[in-house]
C-alpha cells in the first residue's frame, strides 16, 4: 500500500537530505514538464486553438488516418498532460518553499504575491488564446499556502475528497431524487460560439477585444464546468506530497513507490474505464448523464497521468545511471522554460490557425496539424536550448522570479 502518512511533513523537519539537489533530480522534473508541454501542443494543435474545423475532400485513406490519429492522442493525452502540468506546479511550491526555509524565510506571502502575478500572465495569455489555465492556477494555488504546514494525512485526505469531485457527485444525487431538475453543466457554450465566431472571421484587433470577455468567460466557465475547480487544488496538493517525500530522487525505496503506482493506476484503469465508456449510454437523466461524465473520467484520467508519471520517472531511474534516455534529457531545456513556451506556443498557433492569420483551421486535417505542432515544438526546444546557454531561466521565468522577490522599498523609488 502507498503509505504516504508516516512519512514526516517537512513542516516538522529539521534538516534537508543533501540528495535532494542533485542535478538529475530536478532534470528529471523538467524533462517531465517538458514532455507535458509537448502533448499540450499536441492537443492544442488538435484542437486548432479552439476553433474546430476540418478539410473537405480529403481521400478516405487521410480521413482514416486523421481519425486514428485523433482518437489515439486524445486517448494517451488528453485530460493527462494538463494534470502532470498540475501535478508539477505543486511539486514547484514545495521546492521553492523548502529552499526559502533554508534561507530563513517565510514564503508564503510570497506565494501569495507570486499568484497575484501569474494572473497578469494570464491575462497576457488570454488576450490571444481562450483556453487560458493560469488564471485558474493563480487562485487555486492559494491553497498550497495553508497546506504547507498540514500533515500528510491532512493533504491526502482533502486531495482524494477535492479530486472525487463532491459538488458533481452532489449534483448526481439531486438530479437523481429530483428528476424534473434539468442542468446540462453548459453555460460556456453561449461564450464559446462568440469566442470561435470572431476566430474564425475577426481581424487581430476584434480578436484581442473579444478575448478580454468572451473568451475568459469561455475558458473559465468551461474550466468551472469540467471539473477542473476541484481536480486542480487536488494535484497542486499530491504535487506537494511527492515534493515532500523526495519522489523523484533516484534510489530504491523510490523505484518500488513507482512501481506500485503502475501497479495501482493499471488496476484503477480497468473498472474505470468501463464506467466511463458504458454507463453513460444507459443513463437517460441530461443532469445526471452531465455531471457524471464529468467525474467518472476525471477519475481515470488521474489514473492514467498517475501511470504515464510513474513510467517515465521509471524510465530515466533506469537508464545511463539516473539521468533518463538520450530522447527524455532532450525535454529537459523544453520544461526550463514552461511558461514561456506555454505562452508562445498558444501566440503562434492562433496565429497559425485563426482568421487574422494564416486562416488555417479549416485547410488541415489532424495529420498536418500534428506535423505542425511537432514543428512548434521543435522550433521552441531550439530557442530554449540556445537561450539557456547564455541564461540561468527562460525570459517569462526570470521577469516572474524578479517580480516575485522585488522589494517593497524598491517599489516606492
Amino acid at each position: 500500500m502507498l503509505n504516504f502518512a508516516k512519512i514526516p511533513n517537512l513542516h516538522y523537519m529539521t534538516s534537508i537530505t543533501p540528495s535532494v539537489e542533485k542535478t538529475h533530480r530536478i532534470e528529471l522534473v523538467d524533462a517531465l514538464r517538458g514532455f507535458a508541454l509537448l502533448a499540450i501542443v499536441l492537443l492544442h494543435n488538435l484542437e486548432h486553438y479552439n476553433i474546430f474545423g476540418a478539410p473537405q475532400g480529403e481521400p478516405q485513406w487521410l480521413t482514416a488516418l486523421n481519425g486514428w490519429l485523433t482518437d489515439a492522442v486524445y486517448l494517451i493525452f488528453a485530460g493527462k498532460a494538463y494534470a502532470t502540468f498540475s501535478l508539477l506546479f505543486g511539486l514547484s511550491f514545495y521546492i521553492q518553499m523548502r529552499n526559502a526555509r533554508k534561507r530563513g524565510c517565510d514564503y508564503r506571502a510570497r506565494f501569495a504575491w507570486r499568484m497575484l502575478l501569474l494572473v497578469g500572465f494570464s491575462q497576457f495569455h488570454a488576450l490571444f488564446y481562450n483556453g487560458d489555465i493560469l488564471l485558474l492556477y493563480a487562485v487555486c494555488g492559494l491553497i498550497l499556502i495553508p497546506a504547507s504546514s498540514w500533515s500528510n494525512r491532512t493533504v491526502i485526505i482533502v486531495a482524494s475528497v477535492l479530486m472525487l469531485q463532491p459538488y458533481a457527485w452532489g449534483k448526481v444525487i439531486y438530479a437523481f431524487f429530483n428528476p424534473e431538475y434539468v442542468d446540462t453543466n453548459s453555460l460556456f457554450m453561449r461564450y464559446a460560439a462568440a469566442a470561435e465566431e470572431v476566430g474564425r472571421n475577426g481581424n487581430f484587433i476584434q480578436t484581442l477585444a473579444n478575448n478580454i470577455w468572451n473568451g475568459q468567460l469561455y475558458s473559465n466557465f468551461w474550466q468551472v464546468e469540467a471539473g477542473r475547480l476541484f481536480q486542480t487544488p487536488a494535484l497542486f496538493l499530491f504535487g506537494m506530497l511527492l515534493g515532500r517525500i523526495n519522489a523523484f530522487e533516484r534510489n530504491d525505496a523510490n523505484r518500488k513507490l513507482w512501481l506500485r503506482i503502475v501497479a495501482w493506476s493499471v488496476i484503477a484503469m480497468v473498472p474505470l474505464y468501463l464506467l466511463k465508456t458504458y454507463v453513460p449510454p444507459m443513463i437517460e437523466n441530461i443532469t445526471v448523464l452531465s455531471y457524471y461524465g464529468i467525474a467518472v473520467p476525471m477519475l481515470f484520467n488521474f489514473a492514467f497521468m498517475a501511470l504515464i508519471v510513474a513510467l517515465f520517472s521509471l524510465l530515466w531511474f533506469r537508464v545511463k545511471n539516473g539521468s533518463g534516455a538520450r530522447w527524455q534529457r532532450g525535454l529537459v531545456a523544453y520544461g526550463r522554460m514552461s511558461l514561456t513556451n506555454y505562452i508562445f506556443q498558444s501566440i503562434i498557433g492562433v496565429t497559425i490557425y485563426y482568421h487574422f492569420g494564416f486562416d488555417l483551421y479549416d485547410k488541415v486535417g489532424a495529420t498536418l496539424t500534428l506535423l505542425i505542432a511537432f514543428g512548434i515544438f521543435a522550433a521552441q526546444l531550439c530557442f530554449s536550448r540556445a537561450w539557456l546557454r547564455y541564461h540561468r531561466q527562460g525570459p517569462l521565468e526570470w521577469l516572474w522570479k524578479r517580480l516575485t522577490w522585488i522589494q517593497p522599498a524598491s517599489i516606492m523609488k
